[in-house]
């Protein structure tokens, strides 16, 4: 009776996973097609094959919705894993070599905005006309900048940073060359690969900031 009960919880847990995202990704597909304030709960509810009070249950409000999405699609999954935990920030920090450490983020970069450039620009977007989007643009605005203080601060570590940078103004260009609207408009608009772009970030960030 034991092994049974664990076996239907664990198949309620994959079911409760599954129908989240599914949720999440009808939500990703009608908020870059359709816009987040035009896109209502019943229209993802039905594109995701559930009833809306699913998607209420679940999610709490569009607001909700939107936040997780946001965070989901950056990631790549949906794990509690903390930002400093994730395999990539170690091999960064393995790395001697400041523009190796460029690179490798560069690389970790592409794979997000590969992910995330369609819900980020039209987040970006709906945060001009909306509050809820407003306030989620700014939480992820600033949950960047903390990022890349981290990264500016390995980076000073290494000694190679101009001696004019402190780890504030490192962070400031990397904050800037991180911005998904450079790669929307590089490579989704102006057609780059994401062999070049990687390059691109890695030049330029490395003539801005390296001795």
């Amino acid at each position: 009776m034991v092994v049974k009960r664990r076996y239907e919880s664990e198949r309620r847990q994959e079911q409760a996973r599954q129908t989240r995202r599914a949720i999440l990704d009808a939500a990703a597909r009608l908020f870059v097609a359709s816009g987040y304030a035009s896109t209502p709960l019943t229209a993802i509810a039905a594109e995701a094959g559930v009833a809306v009070q699913t998607v209420y249950a679940v999610f709490g409000s569009k607001r909700q919705l939107l936040s997780e999405l946001v965070d989901v699609t950056i990631a790549g999954d949906d794990e509690p894993v903390a930002l400093p935990d994730r395999a990539f920030v170690a091999e960064i920090r393995a790395l001697a070599d400041p523009r190796a450490k460029l690179a490798r983020y560069a690389r970790h970069l592409t794979g997000i905005h590969e992910r995330d450039a369609g819900v980020l620009i039209a987040l970006a977007g709906a945060a001009t006309a909306d509050a809820d989007a407003a306030a989620i643009w700014q939480k992820n605005v600033e949950e960047r900048r903390l990022g890349m203080r981290m990264f500016a601060a390995e980076l000073v570590a290494t000694g190679a940073v101009r001696s004019d940078h402190d780890v504030d103004t490192v962070a400031d260009v990397l904050w800037l060359a991180m911005d998904v609207r450079n790669y929307d408009w590089l490579v989704r608009t102006r057609g780059w690969s994401a062999e070049r772009f990687q390059h691109w970030y890695v030049d330029t960030v490395g003539a801005a900031i390296l001795a």
